[in-house]
């Protein structure tokens, strides 16, 4: 059964979001924080991501059930019942709402906002194409979080921090939706490559990238960061670029390796090289 609510909001896909808040929480306290604060953010993290993935698999599930990419997940195949789905979501909300707590008061008054954003995203690409970026904007809530975690307030190098993985999830996104085209306009789902066709779609996607590299430059200059983040920085920026030479307008078989596996390390390489400069410089 751990295995299939594994499966069900696809756990391993936390290391997205997760080393973001590392980072966030790394960079608000000029150091790197103390264990009962990594173990709280983390905690937060899983609550948020997993209430967020099973909710997204609940309002999504009818859409799913005709999705020929989808129709065998869990939910859609009776290995999972609706109502363990809801109560597994509610358990996760409620994980949130303790970590929440154990953080600071700001941590917990932001607590009733991070739930709106949790569910906004299954519902906004029923009627219009910035899908991607409100998409974004939830996985952003990931560094904000961790700053905030730490310092009981926001700064402007949150917010740059918050844009840049904004950006870089709208990108792959993009990509990842690629696959879903047909469907997508057929049934009425709104997203770029069903609202403006595979290439442009493509060519949005590497301009989503292309800022979230240049928020990241931003953030190194305005939190004076050191030479391990630029070498980050770099890693990124090729990453990226791999990404996008994966895949085209003609062929997409390589979408799952662009969505999956570099996406990864762009979330790995920057809290290593984030992780670095607080501990050597």
């Amino acid at each position: 059964m751990l295995k299939t609510y594994l499966e069900f909001v696809k756990f391993e896909h936390t290391i997205f979001a997760l080393p973001f808040a590392y980072v966030g929480a790394i960079l608000a306290g000029q150091g790197i924080p103390p264990p009962a604060k990594w173990f709280w953010i983390t905690l937060a993290m899983v609550g948020a991501r997993t209430a967020g993935m099973a909710l997204n698999r609940i309002i999504d599930r009818e859409i799913d059930s005709k999705n020929p990419r989808t129709e065998n997940r869990p939910l859609q195949k009776g290995l999972l019942s609706l109502n363990k789905a809801r109560w597994l979501v509610f358990f996760s909300v409620l994980l949130l709402l303790v970590a929440a707590w154990q953080l600071n008061p700001l941590c917990l008054a932001l607590f009733p906002v991070a739930l709106l954003f949790l569910s906004l995203y299954s519902y906004v690409k029923r009627f219009h194409w910035t899908t991607h970026l409100v998409l974004g904007s939830v996985l952003a809530c990931a560094p904000v979080g961790g700053w905030m975690a730490i310092s009981g307030r926001l700064s402007p190098a949150a917010f740059l921090l918050g844009a840049a993985v904004l950006f870089w999830v709208a990108g792959f996104d993009v990509i990842y939706t690629c696959q879903d085209v047909a469907f997508d306009s057929a049934y009425g789902i709104h997203s770029l490559p069903a609202r403006f066709g595979l290439k442009p779609a493509l060519f949005l996607s590497a301009c989503f990238h292309l800022t979230s590299l240049g928020l990241l430059a931003g953030l190194g200059f305005w939190d004076r960061l050191g030479p391990f983040f630029w070498v980050g920085w770099l890693g990124v920026a090729l990453i990226l670029v791999w990404e996008h030479r994966l895949i085209s307008p003609e062929d997409l078989s390589r979408v799952n390796q662009a969505f999956f596996v570099m996406n990864g390390w762009v979330s790995v390489v920057l809290f290593a090289a984030v992780f670095a400069d607080r501990l050597f410089t």
